[in-house]
């Protein structure tokens, strides 16, 4: 059987073999820090496994995130220059392959579909081939290894380490922003534990008139949407206004369906992603990645869209969810 443990192990070890890359590359001047960083997400991929079945304590995997933070944050992390083909090289190849290059980027959803729906009813000698419950993450990480073979065939390169290389300077490039959407995520769940989710929802039910379906219904939405922007993630707004607003008041008092008013408030969270550049991965990184003259013009061009998405998410789940 497939397990998913094999998986984040192997994302740990690609973390440890660029951070050895990342300490040997002399044209990073913090070439220790940022090797420290990302060395020690990769001895936490691997270390989680014993957290995660209680055979270890989990407060060394919490002074690691400590020490990254501190790394990232005073600034010991910075960018090499990777070992990877030059611009004229990557410009002459995209002529030639020209839509072909998309076929390694999609081979990642179609290898995962097929894992997720058809490879999950596969069984040897009783076992299932993957492992129960985590059919969908496994088959991303197969079809991330397809999508590198796939990629490296139509390329014709025959080294392994060229696209560690290539991937290892975008990693640089991204920085400890790759890992906001996983830091914001579980700071809702703390926020959930803490109670936060209690507390708001005292003070809009203190608010909000009885049975006044449609304002909350406003309450919900709008909330989710301005929770994400303050913390950059709908996965981190979505237990505190859900226990606030979204189950309590319109799924329990107002007999909403459950599954709708949930999948539109988190729609509405989503909105929220859009205009915040808390969510550094969708909005900070990619103008640095594509070298914008105004670091926050994909906030500026996705503004409108979801104002107008946030408006539409409220209509339907007025109408719709009751």
């Amino acid at each position: 059987m497939i397990k998913a443990e094999w998986f984040y192990w192997l994302v740990g070890a690609i973390f440890l073999l660029m951070a050895a890359q990342m300490l040997s590359d002399r044209t990073n001047p913090r070439r220790h820090g940022t090797a420290a960083f990302w060395g020690l997400l990769g001895l936490g991929f691997v270390y989680g496994t014993w957290v995660a079945d209680k055979s270890a304590p989990a407060e060394p995997l919490g002074a690691a995130v400590l020490a990254m933070v501190c790394l990232a944050g005073f600034g010991f992390t910075g960018r090499g220059t990777a070992r990877t083909t030059t611009p004229g090289q990557r410009a002459a190849s995209a002529r030639r392959l020209g839509g072909k290059l998309f076929v390694p980027a999609l081979t990642i959803p179609v290898v995962a579909l097929i894992c997720a729906v058809g490879v999950k009813k596969l069984s040897v000698g009783g076992q299932p081939v993957l492992q129960k419950g985590s059919e969908t993450i496994l088959g991303l990480g197969i079809g991330a290894v397809v999508a590198l073979a796939v990629g490296m065939a139509l390329l014709g390169e025959r080294k392994l380490s060229t696209p560690v290389h290539a991937g290892r300077s975008i990693l640089e490039t991204m920085g400890w922003a790759m890992l906001l959407p996983q830091l914001l995520a579980t700071l809702g769940t703390i926020f959930s534990v803490a109670g936060v989710g209690d507390q708001v929802r005292r003070i809009t039910t203190a608010v909000l008139p009885d049975h006044s379906l449609y304002l909350a219904v406003v309450v919900y939405c709008v909330g989710m949407f301005l929770f994400t922007v303050v913390m950059g993630n709908g996965f981190a707004a979505f237990p505190v206004m859900t226990a606030a607003v979204g189950w309590p008041v319109l799924v329990v008092q107002e007999h909403g369906s459950a599954p709708a008013v949930l999948a539109i408030g988190m729609l509405a969270g989503f909105c929220g992603t859009l205009v915040t550049p808390m969510a550094a991965n969708y909005n900070v990184v990619p103008a640095a990645l594509l070298e914008l003259k105004d670091q926050y013009g994909p906030i500026k061009a996705q503004l409108p869209t979801a104002v107008a998405l946030l408006g539409c998410n409220i209509v339907i789940m007025s109408l719709f969810a009751f």
